[in-house]
């Protein structure tokens, strides 16, 4: 996905590790790199909201569940399929 604007850090870029940073498991500046990007972009601080309400949402329905390493490998590849079929997407202004 791309807004069609200039950015520092491309906006595929920021979608591909938005789970890093709402994890904190990226450093420090590339936190700030993403934050930056969602600060001064629209359409990925839209996606960026999705993908926080689907984490607060499993959040709350799963506790303090801890999901078998199975299933979180077999959740991380489709997650990157997604990704990849996200990037193919258009940017549509609404």
């Amino acid at each position: 996905m791309s807004c069609g604007e200039p950015h520092e850090t491309d906006c595929s870029e920021v979608l591909e590790e938005v789970y890093l940073y709402l994890d904190l498991e990226c450093s420090d500046e590339r936190r700030q790199l993403i934050r930056t990007h969602l600060e001064e972009c629209a359409p990925c601080l839209r996606e960026y909201g999705i993908e926080q309400e689907v984490k607060a949402l499993v959040a709350r329905c799963c506790g303090n569940e801890a999901a078998p390493a199975e299933f979180k490998h077999r959740l991380r590849l489709r997650l990157a399929e997604l990704v990849v079929e996200a990037s193919t997407r258009e940017y549509l202004p609404e």
